[in-house]
């Protein structure tokens, strides 16, 4: 197995450790830890790719891996974050739900695609979209944490924190629902049947 599909593996194996520091009460840091796991996770994402094209190694389970990565990843977090409350509801579970239908959507026609020999490659909507998923989940993340220390309530430097998260995940759900109808629009030929 080459470099970069260990990398992916590396991002799926930090999922299980990413919940377990998130849920393990115990441990005053746990969200913290979690937090910074993911950053790596995220980090890794960027380079199995970049080592990728760099050294030619694309290959169809990397392409597959990256993609199942990636979702569990975010998906994993997003359920995290609405369980606990740090995304208030409905709002958590709308922002859940239209990222869930999203991967599920783009998942399904890559399906279709390739039962007719048709690539659905990543494109640049799909990489913007990635990235203010993971940037969100990522600050949510952190005020998760800072929510449970006893300065929360009297801080306004959180509150404009808590603020910038939200305007960080709107801005993620309009951007999911802008590359979900872009990869439908582009791809709308292999509906013909």
């Amino acid at each position: 197995m080459n470099l970069p599909n260990r990398i992916t593996l590396t991002r799926i194996f930090l999922i299980p450790l990413i919940i377990f520091f998130y849920l393990f009460t115990p441990l005053n840091y746990g969200k913290l830890i979690a937090s910074g796991l993911f950053l790596v996770a995220v980090v890794t994402d960027f380079f199995d790719g970049y080592l990728a094209r760099k050294n030619n190694q694309i290959t169809v389970l990397g392409t597959f891996l990256d993609t199942i990565a990636d979702k569990m990843l975010v998906i994993s977090a997003l359920i995290l974050l609405v369980c606990d409350g740090t995304i208030i509801l409905p709002y958590g579970a709308i922002f859940a739900i239209i990222i869930v239908i999203r991967e599920f959507l783009v998942s399904a026609l890559r399906q279709l695609c390739a039962s007719k020999n048709v690539v659905l490659a990543a494109d640049m909507w799909g990489k913007v979209k990635a990235n203010f998923q993971f940037f969100a989940i990522l600050f949510f993340m952190v005020l998760s944490y800072l929510k449970q220390l006893e300065i929360y309530e009297s801080s306004q430097v959180i509150f404009y924190f808590e603020i910038v998260c939200y305007v960080l995940m709107a801005l993620t759900v309009i951007m999911t629902i802008i590359s979900a109808l872009h990869y439908l629009i582009k791809n709308r030929e292999v509906f013909k049947s």
